[in-house]
């Protein structure tokens, strides 16, 4: 059979995408006490209204402990009136909205939660500078069927899909990774016990909701450090995940935001940046020793390609390419390959209606320089520094600048007494 065309519409289980264009999950630090603000509807506007197919809102994290970020959406009674709102001001511009949900695990932010972080086995964190105890089995059970339930309310907030996060050494991939994971229960051990995890949040999902939205999940190839979780456990995972039918669809990451957050990124280390966004002793961490934890890796077009193709010819499951996305010539080579959609992260920030542009000509790549510089600004309002910040969004924790709102009335959050529009 012949190669789809990445602009034709595309199958994700009981969803038809316009196109085979996703953007990315990309934490975008726009909420604010749990709930959505117009920034934050505003930011996946622009991807819809810029043409791709579906928008991923990243991180809805399914309990109060799993956020990585005090001001995370969780998924309250008081959330839904404005996830609505942003899931109907995605469709009314023609694209499907994805919600990505998981919990943090080690990576979670103990603090702000005011909740110890959980992980497989008790375990320090050197860059968030907390520490993690072992979660346990009745702690597993809680997040489990919280999953469940995030799946529903979404469903019910009128997403099309949701992307369970079992990448990046949160909760589930930690559990998947022999570095992090030293448990000697049903939990540990050899990989199907470590993969145990993973497996019960899936089934606990499709069976929340069936087949009334796509089911994604986002899992690691290759934690990015020694000892971790790499491509030769990475694949049978994925035909487990296949076998068990609670997949709709599979999107292969990598790295870890414990061990090596810079791996998946691939370009420029933004050391300073992020030291000038960060708390103390944070900050002076990421000074001191920024250099050993952040890692640079040259960037290249496609660099998830190789790895991603081997678990490609593993599974029958639509695949979604991600890493470095950033041209036509990427996107037909995915198609080619067997890919059924293409995600696009960084290059969408740079330029959120690119994908229009690439459609009217088919030369036109990106203009993002792998710069990195992104990254930090998710404290402050995800977005391109090299765009003028009168054009993108500038928000703070999700207020927006010269904020004016009252504690009982935010000046740009959604509650039960806002409309969409």
């Amino acid at each position: 059979m012949s190669a789809p065309d990445v602009f034709s519409p595309g199958r994700l289980g009981p969803v038809t995408l316009r196109n085979r264009t996703i953007k990315a999950a990309t934490y975008e630090g726009l909420s604010h006490r749990g709930r959505v603000t117009q920034d934050l509807i505003d930011f996946h506007v622009a991807y819809a209204r810029g043409g791709v197919g579906m928008t991923t809102v990243a991180y809805l994290a399914v309990d109060k402990d799993g956020r990585t970020d005090r001001h995370q959406v969780l998924w309250t009674d008081e959330a839904m009136p404005g996830l609505r709102a942003l899931t109907d001001a995605v469709h009314a511009e023609g694209a499907a909205v994805s919600a990505q949900i998981g919990h943090g695990g080690p990576v979670a932010e103990s603090r702000g939660n005011r909740a110890p972080a959980l992980a497989p086995s008790a375990r320090v964190n050197v860059i968030a500078m907390n520490k993690a105890q072992q979660a346990t089995v009745a702690d597993l059970e809680r997040i489990v069927a919280a999953h469940g339930r995030a799946a529903v309310r979404a469903v019910e907030a009128g997403f099309d899909a949701v992307e369970v996060h079992l990448g990046h050494n949160y909760l589930a991939s930690a559990f998947l990774s022999p570095k992090l994971n030293h448990r000697d229960d049903g939990y540990g051990g050899g990989l199907r016990n470590r993969a145990r995890l993973a497996r019960e949040i899936m089934q606990a999902v499709r069976d929340a909701v069936g087949d009334r939205i796509a089911i994604v999940a986002k899992m690691n190839m290759d934690d990015g450090a020694p000892g971790g979780f790499w491509l030769d456990e990475a694949i049978p995972v994925a035909q487990w995940l296949e076998a068990d039918g609670t997949l709709d669809g599979l999107e292969m990451t990598a790295g870890s935001s414990l061990l090596n957050p810079m791996y998946l990124f691939k370009g420029d280390v933004p050391l300073d940046e992020f030291a000038g966004v960060m708390p103390q002793p944070v900050k002076a961490g990421v000074k001191l020793i920024g250099h050993r934890l952040l890692k640079s890796y040259p960037y290249t077009d496609g660099f998830l390609l190789e790895d991603a193709k081997q678990v490609r010819a593993a599974v029958d499951l639509p695949m979604i390419l991600l890493g470095g996305v950033t041209s036509r010539a990427v996107m037909d080579t995915a198609m080619a390959e067997g890919f059924g959609f293409v995600a696009m992260a960084r290059a969408l920030l740079r330029e959120p209606d690119l994908v229009h542009r690439m459609q009217a000509d088919a030369t036109r790549t990106s203009l993002c320089i792998h710069c990195n510089k992104c990254m930090p600004t998710n404290y402050t309002g995800t977005r391109c520094v090299l765009v003028d910040r009168r054009t993108t969004r500038s928000a703070s924790w999700g207020k927006p600048e010269g904020y004016a709102g009252t504690p009982a009335e935010p000046s740009g959050e959604w509650d039960a007494s806002h409309r969409a529009g």
